[in-house]
């Protein structure tokens, strides 16, 4: 059983206001600023939530703006949107907002259990804001936010869990993060486990209602405004 709430009515000046104390934000001292905050062009019902950002991300303001993001659009562009229909459409956000640099032994910096922690009230400001039927948490860290008892990846990838935030119930789907370090979908087996996420992705609420064909005819008009 999926997690089915009320529909939200858009709330654009919220968002705009948590978007805007967001891009403000200086907590963590290690990190490197500014924070990426994506806004998209119609109310999500489905929200991407990722790791970090990179230095190309910070760099142009926008999520998943580099290699990593090329690899998984294309995941997506599987299943019909390409990149630009799925920025215009999806919230896109990070277990932190800045890039946390580079790691001494090469690679960007895993974030810290302080820099989760101190950016952990903005994610959940947000899915009490925007509501989202569905929650595609990509990578172990972003997993971790919703489903927190370790397991790998082979055990959450290619299945669908309902999470409770108090009243809020939403689906969450996990995905591996699409780095071009990760060697877990070279694997024939984890390959298999990723394409069957993706098609149970298609089924979810969350995707239905932002790119199934109601959504499609009616341009969510309702709740679509131009980028401030």
């Amino acid at each position: 059983m999926t997690g089915k709430n009320p529909d939200p009515s858009p709330d654009w000046p919220a968002l705009d206001r948590h978007l805007a104390e967001l891009r403000e934000c200086r907590i963590c001292p290690r990190v490197v600023p500014p924070p990426v905050a994506w806004r998209p062009e119609v109310w999500p019902a489905l929200m991407l939530l990722g790791q970090a950002p990179g230095p190309r991300e910070v760099e142009l303001g926008r999520p998943f703006a580099f290699t990593a993001g090329a690899r998984l659009f294309s995941w997506f562009a599987r299943l019909g949107p390409d990149e630009a229909e799925f920025r215009r459409r999806v919230y896109i956000a990070a277990t932190i907002r800045c890039f946390p640099g580079r790691a001494p032994q090469g690679g960007d910096r895993v974030p810290a259990p302080d820099e989760l922690a101190s950016c952990a009230p903005y994610l959940e400001r947000e899915l009490g804001l925007i509501r989202p039927a569905t929650v595609i948490a990509v990578g172990q860290l972003a997993i971790a936010r919703f489903l927190p008892a370790p397991a790998p990846l082979h055990e959450r990838v290619g299945r669908l869990f309902t999470v409770s935030r108090g009243e809020l119930s939403f689906e969450v789907l996990p995905l591996p993060h699409p780095s071009g370090r990760s060697t877990w979908t070279n694997q024939p087996a984890n390959a298999e486990l990723l394409a069957r996420a993706l098609a149970l992705l298609t089924r979810t609420r969350g995707w239905r209602k932002t790119f199934g064909p109601a959504a499609t005819r009616a341009g969510a008009k309702s709740g679509r405004v131009p980028p401030p």
